[in-house]
């Protein structure tokens, strides 16, 4: 008769959970999976599947305003924000529905409860006890907002994505991508944004030039961005509410969203109880393999708060299942991971920024190029797409590419392979280039950059 019920009990139904499980399951091993709200995780269902839904409907906008300039007489169009909410709800219904149908063919047994660690191999379960070898922690993370006065006035992302009606006029608080994703799809649509962030530029942590190449093009798309900005305090009136910043601006809006930030889930889960030590931010702290501070307990994707990534969790979790139930020990490589940002104009990006290069090489150079794309020239469009290659000096070696423009997240995916096999400035040099094509761009680039000295001392 075996020792526990399970051999891996999974808590979170997420992108990486149900990744791990299956994978576990598909080995043999005895798996349950527990969720507390539905199948499919932050991912899919209030996150970047429904967010990059929205951003294409969105981006219909743009084509109905190029399409003059390529000869189409289109009729004023007219959108439908509740029509688009419940299709997106649609395909999330039926995206549910493949991940318990992959868990069930599996032979993952899943626990529609909360669930609680009650000692290192027992877990609660919707007021019933289960055993397991080992235990898996996925239960990602959740919106957070600062204590000010009138916060429970606000909404986060996860309200976003099933507002009944489209704002005529919204403030959203917070300079990192969920916020910048949402500032675009609202003002694409038509609504009035202010975007208040306390950096002098958006998306802390990515390469400077793309942090201010993106800020300059959504000021261009009607975005009021407002850096150095802090606020006070929100209020509800009669005609909606009012913002008041630090410095005393009163901002009159129909909604207030804040995206300043998620934390790990791991409160009321008895894992400290357990002897699982977490960091200051709440998230599971965890070696090179997924493991945590004690043996038998697993943990990925962002409740980890490392790269909070789906592929990353996904990868991540079945690195764990081939540890245990393959006999194919695997560890994550974290290195060169690319990721996008679904603003508009999008973001990709892969490697080290420029002042990461910098930091860890020395001397670097750098290579890029802004310009209209092609596209553009007959709609009139005046939006530009900027690149970027760093390149460690001393090996030759691409460690950094950077896009900002139409495509980028679909250019960057095939360049992460080259970064991530090491391959030098040379070769992409050497490489034939699609013309006419965007993406050629970053073959052709042969004159080193040399940063203005006054723009070099400032940074």
């Amino acid at each position: 008769m075996p020792r526990y019920d399970f051999d891996m009990l999974t808590i979170g139904a997420g992108s990486g959970g149900v990744a791990s499980s299956r994978r576990a399951g598909s080995y043999g091993a005895r798996v349950a999976i527990c969720e507390e709200w539905r199948v499919g995780g932050t991912c899919v269902l209030r996150g970047c599947v429904p967010k990059k839904l929205l951003v294409y409907g969105a981006q219909f906008a743009d084509s109905f305003a190029d399409a003059e300039g390529f000869g189409w007489t289109v009729p004023t169009p007219d959108f439908d924000w509740p029509k688009l909410i419940a299709a997106k709800n649609k395909e999330l219904d039926r995206l549910h529905q493949i991940y318990v149908n992959m868990l069930n063919n599996s032979g993952v047994k899943i626990f529609e409860a909360r669930a609680v660690i009650v000692d290192p191999h027992t877990v609660e379960v919707g007021g019933k006890r289960y055993t397991a070898e080992n235990i898996l922690v996925a239960a990602g993370a959740w919106p957070e907002t600062p204590d000010i006065p009138g916060i429970e006035h606000v909404i986060s992302s996860n309200e976003a994505l099933d507002l009944p009606q489209l704002p005529q006029r919204i403030v959203i608080v917070g300079g990192g991508y969920i916020a910048v994703e949402f500032a675009g799809i609202f003002s694409t649509l038509g609504s009035g944004v202010v975007e208040i962030i306390r950096q002098p530029e958006l998306l802390r942590g990515f390469d400077e030039d793309l942090r201010v190449y993106l800020g300059e093009e959504m000021k261009a798309r009607g975005v009021d961005i407002r850096g150095r900005t802090q606020v006070a305090r929100i209020d509800k009136d009669a005609g909606g509410y009012t913002v008041t910043t630090t410095a005393g601006d009163r901002i009159a809006t129909d909604l207030v969203m804040y995206a300043t930030g998620r934390k790990p889930n791991t409160k009321r889960m008895g894992l400290e109880e357990a002897g699982v030590s977490l960091n200051d931010n709440g998230a599971v702290i965890v070696d090179e393999w997924q493991r945590s501070s004690v043996k038998n307990i697993y943990a990925v994707g962002d409740v980890t708060d490392r790269i909070n990534l789906t592929p990353v969790a996904i990868a991540e979790g079945r690195a764990i299942a081939e540890t245990l139930y393959n006999n194919n020990p695997v560890v994550m490589d974290h290195a060169d991971v690319p990721s996008a940002v679904f603003s508009q104009p999008p973001i990709g990006t892969v490697g080290l920024t420029e002042a990461a290069a910098r930091a860890k090489y020395g001397e670097v150079d750098i290579y890029q190029a802004r310009f209209r794309p092609m596209k553009n020239t007959l709609s009139g469009r005046s939006e530009r797409t900027f690149m970027k290659l760093v390149v460690d000096a001393k090996s030759d070696r691409v460690v950094g590419c950077h896009m900002l423009g139409q495509d980028a997240p679909e250019i960057i995916q095939g360049l992460a392979i080259a970064v991530k096999c090491g391959a030098t400035k040379k070769q992409f040099d050497q490489t034939t280039g699609i013309h006419p094509s965007a993406a050629e761009e970053f073959v052709t680039m042969r004159d080193k950059y040399v940063r203005p000295p006054e723009k070099a001392a400032a940074e």
